[in-house]
């Protein structure tokens, strides 16, 4: 059968297109709320659930613009038929509802819809059938303005960009130095490997320091914000995204700034911020209440410290790496074998705390490191609530804080204390406690808990006797 007039003065006048194939998942206002609430610091799985689309479309999103808000406007302007415009049409359409009657419901012209019909039919079926998902797709397609960056056109400045962000790193002699590069597979730069080393310098260096290079040329002039879309951007061109790896922070994809303003506590809860500790602990009357944190040494060593407010008694926990320690190669959401990951931690806390009697274990307020993020095991074994101080607020954990100044004495910053046994590391635990204090009234720790195990021991007898 072939194509009759009407049919192909239609094809004339829209142009030879290629199939749409599948249509886009959601249209501008799925996406301009999936930008909302990426803005508004969400993750993109939650964003896309605010947008209605499934996680992988988010992502995908999210990857395709390389982090960047293509800043939507929320609808289009009255003057361009929107989606639902479209729906409406099809739907009428379909129903053999007149050009003038569809018109005189959008309340538009009658030449509006009849262009509409025109230019947006289906091109892959003999009676040009007008679908709205076609329709829309071949509008968004139509409404695409692509300007050529910059740094595809101006081959110089291109080279130039590329030198500084990605130069090689030479010696003296001119001989290239540094270790090979990862294998490039479209993520962050690799975690805790060898980085290529490159001239690197940023963006805005390199934005700052062409006027001064070609002061005479203006068409050598670039921004930064420029430079990192040619970066991230996939439609942008100039640049290739493995150049992202040669900026300082080797993200490849831009970080929404309320992300960054974001900490990353969900083991936090409403249950165990600092102002639901029992008022007791405050005035260190009543014993029993513990703080603790970690001191880090070099290589992911650490040793875990502990102290009771009232008596200033200390324990230190020896926190050994695990078996595969440096042969194991770490990987994200692999297992944590540096030795104070949350359930190692959780299992040398209720190992020395079980030894503690129970009426002086009433609480222990953490930092809020993650490695305590298992803390609902530990306080189910040790019946002991744990608390989390407020961020960036030290002297909320002031005995700890004292306490850990001290042991560097003892674990100078950038040694390795892994090669620390549990008996020489209780053996500086003894020492501490064996120091008098002033605020004890000169008495050492180790003396004013013995005072709180006895009377604890004599309570004891008084309630079974």
């Amino acid at each position: 059968m072939g194509i009759g007039p009407r049919q192909k003065r239609a094809r004339e006048y829209r142009g030879q297109i290629v199939s749409p194939g599948r249509p886009t998942v959601a249209w501008r206002e799925d996406r301009v709320r999936f930008w909302q609430a990426i803005a508004a610091g969400a993750k993109t799985r939650e964003a896309g659930e605010a947008a209605g689309v499934s996680e992988p479309v988010a992502h995908r999103w999210f990857r395709h613009a390389g982090g960047v808000n293509p800043q939507l406007t929320p609808s289009v302007s009255g003057r361009y038929i929107s989606s639902s415009e479209r729906e409406e049409i099809a739907l009428w359409r379909a129903q053999e509802i007149g050009v003038r009657e569809i018109a005189r419901r959008l309340g538009r012209s009658p030449s509006t819809v009849s262009r509409e019909l025109r230019r947006n039919a289906s091109t892959r079926t003999y009676q040009l059938d007008y679908k709205a998902s076609t329709a829309q797709w071949h509008a968004e397609r139509r409404a695409r303005r692509p300007k050529v960056a910059k740094m595809v056109t101006n081959e110089r400045l291109r080279q130039y960009v590329q030198d500084k962000l990605s130069g090689e790193i030479l010696t003296a002699e001119g001989e290239v130095v540094g270790p090979d590069g990862p294998v490039w597979d479209g993520k962050n730069k690799p975690h805790r490997g060898d980085r290529e080393w490159v001239t690197a310098w940023s963006p805005q260096q390199i934005a700052k320091r062409l006027p001064m290079e070609f002061p005479d040329d203006p068409t050598m002039r670039i921004s930064h914000e420029a430079i990192y879309q040619a970066l991230y951007v996939e439609s942008r061109g100039g640049l290739e995204r493995k150049q992202s790896w040669h900026l300082r922070r080797g993200r490849t994809k831009r970080m929404p700034r309320a992300r960054t303003r974001q900490e990353a506590w969900a083991h936090v809860t409403a249950k165990t911020v600092l102002a639901k500790r029992p008022k007791e602990a405050e005035d260190r009357q009543v014993a029993g209440h513990w703080e603790g944190d970690l001191i880090i040494g070099l290589k992911r060593s650490a040793v875990a410290t502990l102290i009771e407010r009232t008596t200033r008694y200390a324990i230190l926990v020896h926190l050994p790496r695990e078996v595969g320690y440096g042969l194991i190669p770490p990987k994200k959401n692999g297992p944590a074998l540096a030795g104070y990951g949350a359930l190692t931690m959780k299992d040398a806390l209720i190992n020395v705390m079980s030894s503690v009697p129970a009426s002086l274990r009433r609480s222990l307020t953490w930092d809020r490191g993650k490695e305590l993020s298992a803390h609902a095991l530990f306080t189910e074994a040790t019946k002991t609530p744990v608390y989390f101080a407020d961020a960036k607020s030290p002297w909320q954990r002031g005995s700890n804080e004292h306490l850990n100044g001290l042991l560097r004495q003892y674990f100078p910053k950038g040694t390795d204390l892994s090669r620390w046994s549990t008996a020489e590391i209780a053996a500086i635990a003894t020492a501490m406690n064996n120091r008098p204090r002033g605020i004890l009234g000169w008495r050492t720790p180790a003396e004013a808990f013995e005072d709180q195990l006895r009377s604890v021991q004599q309570a004891t007898v008084a309630s079974t006797g």
